[in-house]
């Protein structure tokens, strides 16, 4: 098709875009159904404002945009905050000290210097890779010497390790306020 053709109608935009924008979102992820739900997202998201008759170029960066997105979103929920990308020669977390910051940037950065440290080295080495760094699921595995699938495991083991560190540390929290009001009263 060229460019500045236009799609009839919203069928024909789809299949023409879907594998493009799944491939994007499983680069960015890792995981099948983490791309397969936000590429369902992209094209929800995109189903009001994107009309029929409108240029193949125009749609293609419409939903591309709509992709950044959807992603800078999940990251967010995801981890806290937004990840799509950090240079890390301007964030190094092991720059923040424990406690650093009184904004939310600074406490989001110590936070996660907490979780990371918590973690086994392997674990903090994907994370940072995968997430700090923007490094895709290959080239972590390449850095870290492993193949994609276990790069993809490792990934998931992280993930859920430091969910676990980050509950825990919540449950810690609620326990300290729940003693010091107590103590108050």
């Amino acid at each position: 098709m060229l460019p500045w053709a236009v799609y009839p109608d919203w069928d024909a935009i789809y299949a023409d875009n879907v594998g493009r924008i799944y491939r994007l979102m499983f680069s960015k992820v890792g995981n099948r159904p983490d791309a397969e739900d936000l590429t369902s997202q992209v094209f929800t998201a995109a189903l009001g404002p994107l009309r029929p008759g409108a240029e193949i170029g125009q749609v293609r960066a419409y939903l591309t945009t709509t992709a950044r997105t959807v992603l800078a979103e999940h990251w967010r929920r995801t981890l806290g905050h937004q990840v799509t990308e950090i240079d890390p020669d301007i964030l190094d977390l092991a720059e923040f000290p424990p406690g650093a910051g009184e904004s939310e940037a600074g406490e989001a950065g110590a936070q996660a210097h907490r979780i990371l440290e918590a973690l086994p080295e392997r674990y903090r080495q994907i994370l940072t890779l995968r997430f700090l760094r923007g490094y895709t699921v290959r080239q972590a595995a390449t850095e870290l010497g492993v193949s994609v699938a276990n790069a993809k495991v490792l990934q998931h083991r992280a993930l859920r390790a430091a969910a676990r560190v980050e509950t825990a540390q919540d449950v810690r929290d609620e326990e300290a306020n729940i003693g010091g009001e107590g103590e108050a009263k």
